[in-house]
């Protein structure tokens, strides 16, 4: 991997793992994938859908572009495989985004309304930070459903990644 500084690495670290939960979401008959469990987002798709949303918020922060969402998360979510193309399509506008950052933009501010309401204010550099941790939280929702699926989790912690993927 070229010498990323760390924002940049993280984006590749967002798009592996979620190259790998996906994978593994997929391989599922779909009746565990869909299946209602006691969790915040009720199934492993839908949980995947509120963490593809939020990244699409911030990437309009980020953009300053209007979005149209008015929660965290939609009614109705898109099939596992449209939803994987969108992701993946998500992950990737990520890495190249941060990838275009010069050093001098990452501390900019970047202000914008919270979907439930009020003002926030985070820099470049804290909103791609935040949808990283925000992906890794819910992934360990997914995580905990694939055990109750019968499934061991996939490691995709930092060091794993470093280890096979940044050559770290």
């Amino acid at each position: 991997m070229p010498n990323f500084n760390t924002t940049q690495k993280m984006m590749h670290f967002k798009r592996w793992q979620n190259r790998i939960t996906y994978g593994v979401v997929a391989s599922l008959p779909e009746s565990e994938s869909l299946k209602v469990r006691t969790t915040r987002f009720g199934t492993m798709v839908s949980t995947l859908n509120h963490v593809y949303v939020v990244d699409n918020i911030f990437k309009a922060h980020l953009t300053g572009v209007a979005h149209n969402y008015a929660a965290r998360n939609t009614e109705t979510h898109p099939p596992l495989t449209e939803l994987w193309q969108h992701q993946q399509a998500m992950d990737d506008w990520y890495v190249v985004y941060a990838e275009s950052l010069s050093d001098e933009r990452l501390p900019e501010i970047v202000n914008f309304t919270f979907v439930g309401g009020g003002e926030g204010a985070m820099s470049r550099a804290d909103i791609l930070m935040h949808i990283v941790n925000h992906g890794n939280y819910h992934r360990g929702f997914v995580g905990d459903m694939f055990y109750q699926a019968g499934v061991t989790p996939p490691a995709t912690d930092y060091p794993v990644f470093l280890r096979d993927v940044a050559g770290g």
